[in-house]
């Protein structure tokens, strides 16, 4: 239920609602840092969950951007802050050093006044109110006109969580029509201002008597130099200008190339979408972008066709950027200028100090302390120093999207989350740094690009080989000692007697023994629930789950429930960008019990993953969890166990092991350690699926060879995270109750020819990954498994070719439609498939970032068996 908000439509009711915001911020002032931590923790879940919703209203009512970017600077300004911040001490006292005999006190400011930007109304309402929340002030968002409602809208949603976790009921507010007298009135009132817009409304904020943090205009310079990755700088800066349609202040305006590589990056940069404009279209569009020395409103946040077409240019319509190639880095030239949009300047540098002079001069025409960026080997220090010298701007970024880059946390982990940046005094401002901890000094910050640790995390004790199971649950009673096993499976595996070679086991071992069989396919939470009593009236000191993923997933959740009595699943079930950043902590597992998991089916990998699905029967809802803390303490990968499952089941997961592996393997966040898992996983896929489908227990070796890929494809995607086919196939599954490896086999032929496009419209985001080259990853697939073309096109088309082949000989039909899914009823869930499956939590470790048109068109080609061709033209 919304909180009651009076109306501040005129002066007289603002400067009530100013006098109310006092009383509740010096009610908030005295909160003790547990109680603020908590109401920062609920409204940073609160904007996270409403990340899409307030993405689709900002484009809807500003007409700027693009929806899915959007998406992406919600989730930041709660994720990053809130993981910035989570553990900073904001109340009392936050620094003492008793031998000094000195101590440092956190007091808030009081009111603090909040301009927000048409640019991004969301994300900066969220980033700024998250700050004031953690910090014990009132806040009050004057919202730029053309974007009230979204602004509005996100300020609602972070007040509401607050008030709800204690907060006073009037320590967020807004003006709900926004005017230049109630923003004029607002600055003389509050304590401080935290001002992002235009510079003259950041030169009003200054002028206004209070404390302003303004922020000035971007004009960022990329110089790449001649021992730069040509590759890795075009590509990141396409990656930074295009996101949002290049309307982050951030965003790389021109760049500079030394002539010796002149001719090569503009051929990258052609052959990677973008247009060069010839003297007639530069002038064109020159006189479009450009009015009366200011950027034209009608540009800003525009894609780049729709730009040209304003300029009267004829472009194609999938342009990325307008490229100028100009001489003059002076305001005359209007390329030279802060643009808000995918239009780029190129000029040509004799040597890498002209390069420098250029760069010098547009930072200081145009934007005095904001941003530089250089692509560069790095081991070039001095010609780095020497561009950090010459820089008059507070974020030097190096080799990384200078949008990505500049907003900090994403391509350097020391470099502060913020979507307030600071120019310091060369850009008039108060502060030189990204804005979360004040100060007045003039910082420099030179930010390298970083790749922040990897991992590879599987259970502690994995064994395997047909017959293991006995001489692997040995160590339950003769070296761990324990007492009492639960065993968690389902109601076929118990009734044929899979279970009985457990309990004799456990029964030689002198272990107490008890067995929950009611697990169903897709578990419940009620099922868990039923689990979780006789498991709490037990008090096990061990769990096994047996079977497939199902009795996995439930035992899991069990675990959880039986460990830790008080878990949210809508909680543990919000989705990361990166796991290590993520919101919500895991509580740590394994204090009560050992978890054992015996898999009964090749395909999961459950065993050996942090994954499960439990959903809840009430409302349909899935949750989907994923954390380290739910990776089984042993693994014991049995032959024995598979040697039966059913051809439908072999083909199945049979299937969706292959899929775990290509997946992996075109991660964004793939390793050297998951590479090999990955590959010899789809090689024992390609050479024993058949037999194994064909023959069953006839073929021994071929079962217990697709047990070994099932299980090392498992350790591969539990590492590396999988992509937009798992993504697609979860809500194929949830929507239409097609089984998960099925799903993945109608599908995946497309999703590879979707991602292997080389020029596609969006890359990943992971600092590991420096450019697309998805198509290069499934060749090397291709060739591991011996298939060699010409080309690396010819190489690929071989891989499909084999993955179709291997579809048919396991009588898994080639679309959708043919599974028996009807056209009316498929099409009526269509767009909540593409929505859910664009928020998937594999979606974000796909090489290719999806739009949700793509998605959907993806969806519509597997549906009616169009030629997999097609989706490499989306």
């Amino acid at each position: 239920m919304k909180a009651a908000m009076s109306k501040v439509t005129n002066v007289k009711e603002l400067e009530k609602k100013l006098a109310a915001m006092r009383r509740a911020q010096e009610a908030y002032a005295a909160f003790t840092q547990e109680e603020v931590d908590r109401i920062f923790f609920e409204a940073a879940m609160a904007a996270n969950k409403a990340r899409i919703p307030l993405a689709k209203l900002a484009v809807e009512e500003t007409g700027m951007g693009v929806v899915e970017d959007k998406v992406i600077k919600n989730h930041y300004a709660a994720e990053y802050i809130y993981n910035a911040y989570r553990g900073t001490k904001t109340c009392g006292v936050i620094e003492e050093d008793r031998a000094a005999g000195i101590r440092k006190v956190a007091e808030p400011i009081g009111l603090i006044a909040a301009v927000i930007p048409t640019t991004n109304p969301t994300s900066t309402a969220i980033f700024k109110t998250l700050l004031c929340l953690k910090t014990r002030n009132a806040i009050i968002l004057s919202p730029h006109p053309r974007a009230k409602r979204c602004t509005i809208e996100a300020a609602r949603v972070v007040c509401e969580a607050a008030v709800k976790a204690g907060a006073p009921e009037n320590i967020i507010g807004w003006i709900d029509e926004p005017s230049l007298d109630m923003t004029t009135l607002v600055m003389r009132e509050c304590d401080c201002i935290l001002a992002t817009g235009g510079p003259g409304m950041v030169r009003a904020a200054y002028s206004s008597g209070k404390p302003a943090l303004g922020v000035g205009a971007g004009n960022t310079p990329a110089i790449i130099d001649s021992t730069a990755d040509i590759r890795l700088a075009v590509n990141s800066i396409i990656h930074s200008k295009t996101f949002d349609n290049g309307m982050i202040c951030a965003s790389e305006q021109s760049v500079i190339i030394p002539e010796d590589v002149y001719d090569s990056v503009r051929r990258e940069f052609e052959t990677r979408g973008c247009y060069f404009l010839d003297d007639r279209e530069r002038r064109k569009v020159g006189r479009t972008i450009i009015i009366n020395g200011a950027v034209n409103a009608k540009i800003v946040g525009q894609s780049a066709s729709d730009i040209a077409k304003m300029a009267g240019v004829d472009v194609p319509p999938r342009t990325k950027i307008l490229i100028g190639e100009v001489t003059s880095a002076r305001l005359s030239e209007p390329f030279a200028h802060e643009k808000l949009s995918p239009v780029l300047a190129m000029y040509k540098a004799g040597s890498f100090d002209e390069a420098l002079d250029i760069a010098e001069t547009l930072v200081m025409e145009g934007g005095p302390g904001h941003t530089s960026s250089l692509f560069i080997d790095p081991g070039e220090t001095e010609k780095i120093e020497r561009h950090a010298e010459r820089m008059k701007t507070c974020r030097i970024v190096i080799n990384m999207p200078s949008s990505h880059g500049g907003i900090g946390d994403l391509y350097n982990f020391r470099l502060t989350p913020s979507l307030t940046l600071g120019c310091g005094s060369w850009g008039g401002n108060s502060i030189s740094h990204n804005v979360g901890v004040m100060d007045l000094l003039n910082i420099k910050t030179v930010a390298e690009r970083r790749e922040n640790m990897l991992w590879l995390r599987v259970p502690e004790k994995v064994y395997f080989k047909r017959g293991c199971m006995s001489t692997a649950l040995d160590e339950l009673g003769n070296i761990m000692h324990k007492k009492k096993a639960f065993i968690v499976t389902d109601s076929f595996l118990y009734q044929n007697g899979y279970v009985k070679p457990i309990e004799e086991k456990l029964d030689e071992m002198g272990i107490c023994h008890t067995c929950f069989f009611d697990v169903a396919p897709d578990p419940t939470l009620a099922c868990a629930k039923d689990g979780l009593k006789q498991m709490v009236s037990f008090e096990p000191d061990v769990i096994i789950a047996l079977g497939g993923g199902s009795p996995m997933d439930a035992a899991k959740i069990m675990w959880v429930m039986y460990e830790h009595p008080d878990v949210n699943f809508e909680d543990m079930a919000m989705d990361f960008m990166d796991i290590r950043k993520r919101i919500y902590i895991y509580p740590e597992m394994g204090k009560k019990a050992y978890f054992v998991a015996i898999p009964t089916s090749s395909g999961t990998g459950s065993e050996v993953t942090p994954f499960a699905i439990i959903t809840d029967e009430k409302t349909g809802t899935k949750w989907p969890l994923a954390d380290y803390e739910l990776m089984p303490d042993m693994a014991v990968v049995d032959t024995d166990n598979m040697m039966d499952q059913p051809k439908g089941l072999t083909a199945a997961s049979g299937i969706d092991a292959l899929t775990h592996a290509i997946e992996a393997y075109v991660s964004v966040m793939a390793s050297d350690m998951t590479d090999g898992l990955a590959l010899k996983a789809t090689q024992l896929v390609f050479d024993y699926l058949p037999s194994a489908y064909e023959n069953g227990a006839k073929d021994p070796a071929a079962r217990e060879h697709m047990a070994m890929a099932a299980t090392l494809a498992g350790e591969a995607f539990a590492n590396a995270f999988l992509g937009l086919n798992h993504s697609m196939a979860h809500k194929l599954g949830a929507f239409h109750h097609i089984p998960h490896g099925v799903a993945n086999a109608l599908i995946l032929t497309y999703v590879m020819r979707y991602n292997a496009n080389p020029v596609p419209v969006k890359m990943g985001t992971f600092p590991q990954y420096a450019y697309p080259h998805a198509l290069e990853r499934y060749c090397e697939i291709a060739r591991y498994n011996g298939l060699h073309g010409r080309t690396d096109q010819a190489t690929f088309n071989l891989l499909i070719r084999k993955i179709e082949e291997l579809r048919k000989k396991i009588g898994i039909p080639a679309s959708i439609r043919e599974w028996g899914i009807k056209e009316e009823n498929f099409l009526a869930t269509l767009d909540e498939m593409t929505e859910s499956a664009f928020n998937d939590q594999c979606t974000g470790a796909n090489p290719r970032y999806p739009l949700m048109s793509e998605i959907r068109q993806l969806y519509l080609l597997a549906y009616y068996g169009e030629d997999t061709k097609k989706a490499a033209e989306i």
